[in-house]
């Protein structure tokens, strides 16, 4: 082959012309480990030569929320409608040819929102500066998919995203790679592997180089699974879907639309007719798992006016981040009341998640005074 990109399109024709079954699943899950391993060679290349221009955000607030969608599905009246931010808006595509950001207030939290270009389809593969577009979306904390009547090819919109390798709505695989300088490759598994059999597991693994070492699965994981781990440049994000200018949609296709939709429970809206956008504020809000974390000085009262804005599943080195450096130079250690504490005023470490509405005490070295 004269390129990667023709080795790669090469080795996708031969999937498509391949037909599923389980005689052949082994085969095709060799194939998409090849595939893997050329793309993850591109990037590298893509890296040593620069890149090329891309899009350069500067993330603030709380949380950044991107819109993702297709162009013209009026992404950039909706960031108007919900920030106020000024983004040019058009009736044609590719109005919007920068990242255009806004900022949104929910529940005390400040929310960043990317008005981003138009993907189209190729775009993983660089059609429409797609790759700098889904290089920004891999950085977000939750996407908005917009979609309208005219463009409800959602589908297609979640295939870009996968090839550029962002998982939505969905956990990373519960499996464990060891590396090993010598000793072989060994598999073992918890439960009952029914997607890779015949040794598939062990072909994959040795297609990304891995030779020796063990692989560990702690589910009945699937080849594609496997291969993300190995890649080890996925990303997890959440998302939601909104269904804009639902004022041209009958109430037969708005069915229609909500059952084909049914596992993203899809917002119906109109950003130029302001409806339900106060819904959709609240469901952004909610994904993004806000908690609110209030901080008490040793002796004193906790500031419940000014409460610190953390995420779900954050811990207490998350906190020491938005508090005066000299806490986390000088910590020791940190006492807390609320959800998470076995017991009101329980002693924990950086590493002691943290819930919603719990009150914390840095405990300094010495000469630090904590809550200053």
């Amino acid at each position: 082959m004269s390129s990667l990109e023709d080795h790669i399109t090469a080795l996708e024709d031969e999937i498509r012309k391949t037909q599923y079954n389980k005689a052949t699943q082994g085969h095709i899950g060799r194939l998409r480990a090849k595939i893997a391993v050329l793309k993850l060679e591109r990037e590298a290349r893509a890296k040593g030569k620069g890149g090329g221009s891309g899009y350069s955000v500067r993330k603030s607030g709380h949380a950044t929320v991107g819109l993702v969608g297709y162009p013209s599905v009026g992404k950039s009246t909706l960031l108007t409608r919900l920030t106020g931010a000024a983004s040019e808006t058009g009736a044609y595509d590719f109005t919007t040819v920068s990242i255009i950001p806004g900022m949104l207030r929910w529940g005390g939290a400040s929310i960043q929102i990317l008005d981003m270009p138009g993907l189209v389809p190729g775009a993983a593969k660089g059609r429409g500066r797609g790759r700098e577009v889904l290089s920004v979306v891999r950085s977000v904390d939750l996407v908005l998919f917009l979609i309208d009547p005219e463009h409800t090819d959602f589908t297609a919109l979640k295939t870009e995203l996968e090839g550029a390798g962002v998982r939505i709505n969905t956990r990373p695989p519960k499996i464990v790679v060891t590396k090993a300088d010598r000793g072989g490759l060994t598999v073992s598994s918890t439960v009952k592997l029914t997607h890779l059999g015949g040794g598939l597991a062990a072909d994959i693994a040795r297609e990304f180089g891995l030779h020796n070492g063990q692989l560990v699965f702690r589910e009945d994981a699937t080849a594609d699974q496997l291969i993300d781990v190995l890649a080890g440049n996925r990303v997890y994000e959440h998302a939601i879907l909104a269904v804009n200018k639902c004022e041209l949609l009958s109430p037969a296709q708005r069915e229609a639309l909500a059952v084909r939709l049914l596992e993203f429970h899809p917002r119906f809206i109109s950003a130029k007719e302001r409806i339900a956008l106060p819904d959709l504020v609240e469901a952004i809000g909610h994904a993004l798992q806000f908690i609110r974390i209030y901080v008490k000085p040793p002796g004193e009262e906790p500031d419940m006016d000014e409460p610190v804005i953390l995420r779900r599943g954050q811990k207490i080195s998350d906190l020491l981040k938005r508090l005066p450096t000299e806490l986390d130079a000088g910590f020791k250690a940190s006492q807390v009341w609320g959800k998470s504490a076995r017991f009101p005023g329980q002693t924990v470490g950086r590493d002691h998640p943290l819930a919603d509405e719990d009150i914390v005490t840095i405990v300094v070295q010495r000469g630090v005074r904590a809550g200053s």
